[in-house]
């Protein structure tokens, strides 16, 4: 799980805008750019080419 300082300081690699956690707790949402990006072993994966497309409810648009 990442922790609350962690997220605090992360941002979008893209647009530098704020991260949340998605409901599973298993990627970080940008809202600003639609993008989620993956969390693998409790490490995020703040890489653009790795961030998968976010639907307009919320969830992947791709299934892991």
């Amino acid at each position: 799980m990442i922790k609350k300082e962690l997220l605090d300081i992360l941002a979008c690699p893209k647009c530098k805008g704020p991260v949340s956690l998605t409901e599973k707790q298993d990627g970080l949402i940008c809202s600003q750019c639609s993008l989620i990006y993956p969390i693998r072993d409790d490490i995020p994966i703040m890489l653009i080419d790795e961030a998968r497309p976010l639907k307009r409810n919320g969830t992947s648009t791709e299934s892991s």
